[in-house]
C-alpha cells in the first residue's frame, strides 16, 4: 500500500481547518458550559450542559428574564463564570418584599420559581453600566442580593440550549 502525499496533505488541511473553526466558534460565537451548582434549580439542574451564544447581546442588548453567563464581580470573591437570571438593567429599581420581586414598583410573575422568596431586599436602583442578577433557587443562590451589582460588560453570553441530559432538552428564547 503506497501513501499518496496529496491525500495526506488534504487530510492534514481538513483537520487543521476543523480545529481552527472550532477555536473560532468557541472564542467568539458559541461555548458549552456545565452548571456546577443548584443556584438555578428548578430551571436548570446541577450538572446540566448548556450552549451559550456570545454574539446577540453585543448587538441587540439584553432583556430582563434572560439566563446569562457573566464574570462575577470582585466583591463576590468568586472566580468562575456564573449562570443567573438577569433581573435588573441600568436604571431599574429592584425590591423584594413579602416574597415578591418588584421591578420599577411592578410585581413580577415568576412561574419558574419553586418556592417563594424568604428574604427582603431593597429598594435599590441599578447604576449605569451595571446589572442585577438572581438565581432561580432564590433562597439558596449566591447572587446580587448578597454581593450587589455585576458589570454589564462582564456578560459573556446568553443561554441558548440546554442539551444534556436529553430529557431536559430546552431552547432558550
Amino acid at each position: 500500500m503506497s501513501i499518496n502525499k496529496q491525500e495526506v496533505k488534504e487530510w492534514v488541511m481538513t483537520i487543521l481547518t476543523a480545529v481552527v473553526l472550532v477555536i473560532i466558534i468557541r472564542a467568539f460565537i458559541l461555548d458549552s458550559r456545565i452548571v456546577p451548582t443548584p443556584s438555578m434549580v428548578p430551571t436548570i439542574q446541577c450538572g446540566d450542559r448548556l450552549f451559550v451564544e456570545k454574539i446577540t447581546h453585543r448587538f441587540w442588548g439584553l432583556e430582563r428574564g434572560e439566563v446569562i453567563v457573566f464574570v462575577p464581580p470582585k466583591q463576590s470573591q468568586l472566580t468562575d463564570d456564573l449562570i443567573k437570571r438577569l433581573i435588573g438593567l441600568p436604571g431599574d429599581i429592584i425590591e423584594i418584599k413579602d416574597g415578591t420581586l418588584y421591578i420599577n414598583n411592578e410585581p413580577q410573575e415568576e412561574p419558574y420559581l419553586a418556592e417563594s422568596i424568604q428574604y427582603e431586599y431593597g429598594p435599590v436602583k441599578v447604576p449605569e453600566g451595571k446589572i442585577f442578577v438572581l438565581g432561580d433557587n432564590r433562597n439558596r443562590s449566591y447572587d446580587s442580593h448578597e454581593w450587589g451589582f455585576a458589570d454589564l460588560d462582564s456578560v459573556k453570553g446568553k443561554a441558548l440550549i440546554t442539551y444534556w441530559p436529553l430529557d431536559r432538552l430546552k431552547y432558550w428564547k
